[in-house]
């Protein structure tokens, strides 16, 4: 760990136009990511048969063209510790005294997740864990944490989860966005694959977009409210940005925002670009963003996961961007949201697992549309008794059931 004060930034980086910010903390961010997802893969195609419309409707409508689907010994616990376990793996657990996992599709009222994921992963006990939530904005604000947190002492180091399984019901608009994944990282002082700029702009307001009450398994969405909440609050987070210190428009090189459905992105860039008053045409956002979209549209939505793949997908793309930043915009419903900057660095290509992802999208078994509603829970949440799980996942951990209240967790 580097313990030079200075921290560094491309030309125009940080507030201003300064290289460098002498005698300020050293740069904080994003150590090393990895994802994990379900084991079974669900082609769009077979639900538009079944719905008798043409496949493009979702396809390059929606921009989706699978969901993943957790197996029934599968959750965000076991995906959430399967990705921070290959962390682990190659960076050790020392300097690690914080575990945040963040998710909108938690698993109890009282304990974290990210507590089942400590003890699968043998951490040290002396490790903070606890949970985050506001929808989808729920891994971003952990990150903003985790920074803080390595602010303080930059001896620290934070791992961070972000897991969700996007359900809605069957039959409804909201259908062919679910979705499963989980993507683990670590946070720390001079990081070797993004660094973060300490300008932020957030924005909250009131509103019910998006919800999901405790007796329902599924959502609850007003979806053309939900776009407009969406743009609505990237507009103001964009200007209270600015309003802190942040770098203009042209001076962002890439993109990369939460992605629901990857046509989502296009219309909040559409929408940024009028904003900044240099405007694109729909085909050249889409364009601009393409290579965020590659890991989301194999996936599907996995809410506090997604802004994440997008980012994982611009980073284990062909394209090469050392020292370019990258600007990121996260939207909760109900609603919360920020943008914020993080720039690329030297060697960052060292760091990635490409292959490691492509082979998780490749190893999932595909299943047609009456196995795919045999694995959707229902609409509400029923009584659990004790029950055991059938062995389904690769992963190396699993769900195995629950006995008198208790969910039970243990390697597959």
């Amino acid at each position: 760990m580097s313990t030079d004060n200075t921290q560094t930034f491309p030309e125009g980086a940080g507030n201003g136009d300064a290289r460098t910010a002498a005698s300020g903390p050293a740069a904080s961010g994003i150590q090393d990511i990895a994802f994990a997802t379900g084991h079974y893969s669900f082609d769009l195609a077979h639900l538009a048969e079944k719905q008798g419309i043409d496949v493009n409707k979702y396809y390059i409508g929606i921009g989706q063209e699978k969901m993943s689907l957790p197996a029934e010994d599968e959750d965000i616990v076991t995906m959430g510790a399967a990705a921070a376990q290959r962390i682990i793996d190659r960076n050790g657990t020392d300097g690690i005294r914080t575990l945040l996992f963040a998710t909108e599709s938690g698993i109890d009222q009282s304990k974290s997740a990210g507590v089942y994921v400590h003890g699968l992963l043998d951490l040290p006990r002396e490790v903070r864990t606890i949970e985050t939530k506001m929808a989808c904005y729920g891994g971003i604000g952990a990150l903003q944490m985790a920074l803080g947190i390595v602010a303080r002492n930059p001896e620290e180091k934070v791992l961070v989860i972000a897991a969700d399984v996007a359900r809605y019901d069957l039959e409804t608009s909201g259908e062919p966005t679910q979705g499963a994944a989980a993507v683990a990282f670590l946070v720390q002082a001079d990081p070797d694959i993004l660094a973060i700029e300490p300008a932020q702009g957030v924005y909250t307001l009131d509103v019910q977009d998006f919800w999901r009450p405790n007796y329902r398994n599924t959502a609850l969405v007003d979806g053309k409210f939900s776009v407009g909440a969406y743009l609505d609050a990237l507009v103001g987070a964009w200007h209270d940005y600015r309003a802190h210190g942040g770098v203009d428009f042209d001076d962002i090189d890439w993109f990369c925002y939460h992605q629901p459905f990857t046509k989502m992105a296009v219309k909040a860039h559409v929408r940024l670009t009028e904003e900044a008053g240099t405007p694109l045409e729909k085909a050249d956002a889409a364009a601009a963003l393409a290579p965020t979209f590659g890991y989301n549209q194999q996936l599907g939505n996995s809410y506090t996961a997604s802004i994440f793949l997008g980012f994982l997908a611009l980073l284990d793309s062909d394209q090469e961007i050392p020292g370019e930043r990258v600007g990121f915009f996260s939207y909760g419903s109900g609603a919360v949201s920020e943008f914020f900057v993080g720039v690329i660095q030297p060697g960052y290509r060292d760091h990635l697992r490409v292959q490691e992802h492509l082979g998780i999208l490749d190893a999932r078994e595909p299943i047609g549309y009456d196995q795919y509603r045999a694995l959707h829970p229902g609409t509400f949440v029923e009584a659990q008794e004790n029950f055991t799980t059938e062995r389904r996942t690769r992963s190396p951990f699993r769900f195995e059931g629950v006995e008198e209240g208790s969910r039970l967790y243990g390697r597959a």
